[in-house]
């Protein structure tokens, strides 16, 4: 029963990380450098 209940806490984790670097790239941020990609010069 454990190992089920750390399963699913790790699962919803990893889970909310992944929505949140999804909404991230979708608002224009870079998943690499935590910058604006709209406004970098070495992307252009």
């Amino acid at each position: 029963m454990g190992t089920f209940i750390t399963a699913a806490v790790l699962a919803a984790a990893a889970g909310l990380a992944v929505r949140s670097m999804v909404r991230d790239k979708k608002k224009g941020k870079s998943l690499q450098c935590g910058g604006d990609c709209s406004r970098c010069k070495g992307c252009h």
